[in-house]
């Protein structure tokens, strides 16, 4: 059951579309937590992600960036590559024994995982293991590339990664409430354009069919659509 505050804040939702300009300020006004709570979207799509030229995936590097602690980045690469990961700041950088050690040792103590192509035929076998977390590196998210430096300041920057659910919904962060007004709404803005971008050629019919913006612990406010997608 849904607490006091909750309750109270969801009676205060107004049963209409919100401009961002709206939903941005009554999220802050009616903050739940003492913690710097995410501010998410929740795009609803009309694509059936059960067929593979339907499918919603991509990236977006937020104008402000995610707020709160850096991201943790896996670089697996050799070489010149390997050198050029540690001097753009990956995190961790290695080889075939990095590899093993997230295999062997179930290794997770880091965001996020970049590898260059050439090693991607050792990175395979930790499907089992990175896939089911969202960590696998694939060359649609710019993760498997010959540029880690970029790939890595992107990650670092606050790079957010897509991907539509069985039902046929993105869920992403846009920001923190710490942020002001104005970086949050370019930062929502930005994220909603690229999931334009990215509609496949395939989907029919009405693409966006609802977005709805939220804070970790907040109700959420239904979006006018029809003023964002345009």
């Amino acid at each position: 059951m849904a607490g006091k505050k909750y309750r109270n804040a969801a009676a205060l939702v107004e049963r209409r579309p919100y401009t961002i300009s709206e939903a941005i300020p009554f999220l802050k006004e009616n903050k739940l937590s003492r913690f710097d709570e995410t501010v998410e979207l929740h795009i609803n799509l009309g694509v059936d992600p059960r067929h593979a030229d339907q499918m919603v995936r991509g990236t977006v590097v937020l104008p402000h960036g995610l707020g709160g602690k850096a991201k943790r980045v896996v670089v697996i690469a050799q070489g010149e590559k390997a050198k050029e990961a540690e001097d753009a700041g990956a995190d961790f950088v290695g080889g075939e024994e990095l590899v093993d050690k997230i295999q062997k040792e179930n290794w997770l103590d880091f965001d996020a995982v970049v590898s260059t192509p050439d090693m991607m035929r050792h990175v395979g076998k930790l499907g089992r293991v990175l896939g089911p977390r969202g960590l696998m590196p694939n060359p649609k998210t710019g993760t498997v590339t010959t540029d880690v430096v970029n790939a890595v300041r992107e990650i670092k920057a606050g790079k957010v990664e897509f991907r539509v659910d069985k039902g046929g919904v993105i869920h992403a962060p846009c920001g923190k409430l710490s942020f002001d007004n104005q970086q949050l709404a370019e930062n929502a803005s930005s994220l909603i354009a690229a999931v334009m971008k990215a509609k496949p050629s395939a989907a029919k019919g009405t693409y966006v069919r609802g977005i709805t913006m939220c804070s970790t612990m907040s109700p959420g406010l239904k979006l006018d659509a029809g003023e964002l997608v345009r």
